[in-house]
């Protein structure tokens, strides 16, 4: 029983070992997928997958691209980073309806090989500069010429007719489709998927640093190597509406936390929030002019607040903000995929207008309350004296208990009558006697033109239509409940 106990182990690791042997013979292929524009946090995800691919001995690395563009400085370094890669780097142009834009056109020239699905497009590689602007003058001119010569470094193996191609995309922002690119030879192959792709580079020959290399695919295993998240993170980052969006709430929070100092979530939040758009900003194409209407936009609905007349400010405020973030990310010539949403900066701008507008109208009901605390807010309470009071006595308010005074002018103050403050004195209460209790509606005896406090009845109300012994009866019993003594004048 031993003995096959052993010899079971020992098959299972046999077979272990050349389960092992055997994938490690067969050749592998890692495939990216590079989705969104050329910005830093895209260079690292190229950056990474080559060096993964060198250290895991790929038989090749395959780069589906789909970007309208981005960075000059970016394109640059990838490019490089393609250029000087030991494993040979395959620019597929995929799903259909994609496009490999402006700076997408040249890295896919940069590949080892380059291919497209069918429907998609390739080209309108012009440069324009930081603010986006096209670029004038003597300027636009060594760009462009910069630019045509590392096409043509990357073309010249292809033929007279791709160079000319890649070069017209750079001088006229030319655009062709897959059709067009692999005519003229600017592509090695349309395939409609990575597995298609995968067969059609069995056994083509691509022109690597070391020299000539031809590519073994056959029976090739695939794995995908992702985006990481934090290279996902910074490339939102980069999407202008996302930029907007973290300005526009960080600028609050700071705000926020400026006119209520002490409270540190808003201070914080808003800080967080500057630096990842300020980050954002930083990678974009945007036009810092833009930032003085923001901050005038802000500036006024502060001074709303303290304006004699409101409204006006917010208003202005709302319409510096909307002109502020459309300069600082739509100016001329911007990419239409660097452009920020304009309903969203005008909802936005609304949004903010009535925030500020709900906290103007706090602060004005908070104005006009009554004074809640400190010996102000004593003033006009009413209570009930638990003691007699003259020179000395003792009332309660509420659940506290205070000494207190007669007022000069009030009537006598007996235990259990209604008082109330017309005076603070240290901690001493002037209080007055108080013949209707609080809560009782408006009180007046029927046929009398005065106003006294007899029995609750609503302005609205008929006066009672009885007899005089009754009509007395129901005056004391009401006096009775709200311990208020009827005068003895009244008339029914």
């Amino acid at each position: 029983m031993k003995q096959m106990r052993k010899i079971l182990l020992v098959l299972t690791i046999l077979i272990s070992f050349s389960s092992v042997s055997a994938q490690s013979d067969q050749p592998l292929a890692i495939i990216m997928t590079a989705d969104g524009p050329i910005m830093p946090p895209m260079l690292e995800y190229f950056q990474r997958g080559i060096e993964t691919a060198e250290q895991r001995n790929a038989e090749v690395l395959v780069i589906q691209l789909n970007t309208p563009g981005g960075s000059v400085d970016t394109m640059l370094e990838i490019i490089t980073a393609v250029r000087a890669s030991t494993v040979p780097v395959v620019i597929y142009v995929s799903p259909n309806d994609a496009i490999a834009g402006s700076a997408g056109a040249l890295i896919t020239m940069a590949g080892h090989a380059s291919a497209m699905a069918p429907k998609t497009a390739i080209g309108a590689a012009s440069p324009i500069d930081s603010s986006g602007s096209d670029i004038q003058s003597t300027l636009e001119t060594k760009i462009k010429e910069i630019m045509k010569a590392r096409v043509r470094t990357l073309t010249e193996a292809r033929g007279a007719q791709a160079v000319e191609l890649a070069q017209a995309m750079i001088e006229d922002a030319k655009a062709v489709t897959a059709k067009e690119a692999l005519e003229v030879k600017l592509i090695d192959f349309i395939s409609d998927d990575t597995e298609d792709l995968l067969q059609a580079l069995n056994g083509f020959t691509v022109q690597m640093d070391s020299g000539e290399r031809t590519l073994n695919t056959e029976d090739v295993r695939t794995e995908d190597l992702n985006i990481s998240f934090i290279e996902q993170l910074l490339l939102m980052l980069t999407d202008p509406n996302i930029a907007f969006l973290l300005l526009a709430i960080g600028v609050q929070g700071i705000l926020i936390e400026i006119s209520s100092p002490g409270g540190w979530f808003a201070g914080f939040i808003g800080a967080v929030c500057l630096t990842l758009a300020v980050y954002g900003m930083g990678v974009l194409t945007v036009n810092w002019f833009g930032i003085i209407f923001l901050l005038i936009a802000f500036v006024l609905f502060i001074l709303d607040i303290k304006a004699p007349t409101h409204g006006a400010l917010t208003t202005a405020g709302v319409a510096s903000f909307i002109v502020g973030a459309l300069v600082l990310f739509n100016s001329p010539g911007t990419p239409q995929f660097q452009r920020v949403s304009v309903p969203l900066v005008i909802g936005m701008g609304i949004f903010l207008g009535l925030l500020f507008f709900g906290i103007l109208l706090l602060a004005l009901r908070v104005q006009h309350n009554p004074i809640q605390t400190g010996v102000e807010s004593m003033h006009g309470k009413t209570g009930t004296a638990r003691t007699s009071v003259g020179e000395a006595g003792q009332v309660q308010l509420g659940s506290e208990l205070w000494s207190a005074e007669k007022s000069a002018e009030s009537e006598s103050i007996s235990k259990g009558d209604s008082v109330e403050v017309v005076e603070v004195r240290g901690l001493r209460l002037i209080v007055k006697k108080k013949i209707c209790r609080r809560g009782a509606s408006l009180l007046r005896p029927y046929g009398s033109k005065r106003t006294l406090c007899l029995l609750p009845l609503r302005e609205t109300e008929s006066p009672p239509k009885q007899s005089h012994a009754h009509c007395a009866a129901r005056i004391g019993s009401r006096c009775a409940r709200h311990r208020a003594r009827p005068l003895k004048n009244y008339k029914c």
